[in-house]
């Protein structure tokens, strides 16, 4: 009767551990391209909390905290056909509320994949030789070293008790 009791309570041990490891080693989810391809489009609110909680969930805490954003690394995600390396979800002290995503590709390849497979065109604001590139929702992708960083940003509500 105490060893069918001890291996029960060894069995709910490892059951709880594993229900309580870390969301980084876990498969990236299905739903990843759907919630964070439609918030780097800015097709829905961009609301820093909802993503930072989703990331946290899906991918463990950030590993850095840097430039008024949270940084997580995402093994295996991919976005568009291409490695997606880091998300970056805005902190509280920055002015925007903003989540972003750094893909191992040009922007000029990623622009293109996200036009065939979503429709969504990109307009090249200025003429360097390595433009901005905005969406009329407002998303943007720019190069970041010799990948891209597409984002969307939003201004903050000031709260009821400031309007």
């Amino acid at each position: 009767m105490v060893a069918k009791a001890v291996a029960a309570l060894a069995a709910a041990a490892t059951l709880a551990a594993a229900l309580a490891a870390p969301a980084a080693v876990a498969a990236v989810p299905t739903h990843f391209g759907v919630v964070l391809g439609n918030g780097l489009l800015c097709r829905d609110q961009t609301s820093n909390r909802y993503y930072f909680d989703y990331m946290v969930q899906h991918f463990g805490q950030p590993y850095k905290q840097d430039g008024g954003a949270y940084w997580f690394r995402t093994p295996q995600a991919m976005l568009w056909g291409f490695p997606v390396r880091e998300v970056i979800v805005s902190d509280e002290t920055f002015p925007y509320s903003f989540v972003g995503a750094v893909s191992d590709t040009t922007p000029e390849k990623l622009e293109a994949a996200i036009a065939k497979q979503d429709g969504i065109r990109y307009a090249k604001i200025g003429s360097s030789a390595t433009p901005v590139r905005e969406a009329k929702a407002g998303g943007r992708i720019v190069y970041f070293d010799r990948r891209s960083k597409i984002y969307c940003a939003k201004f903050r509500p000031l709260p009821p008790a400031l309007r």
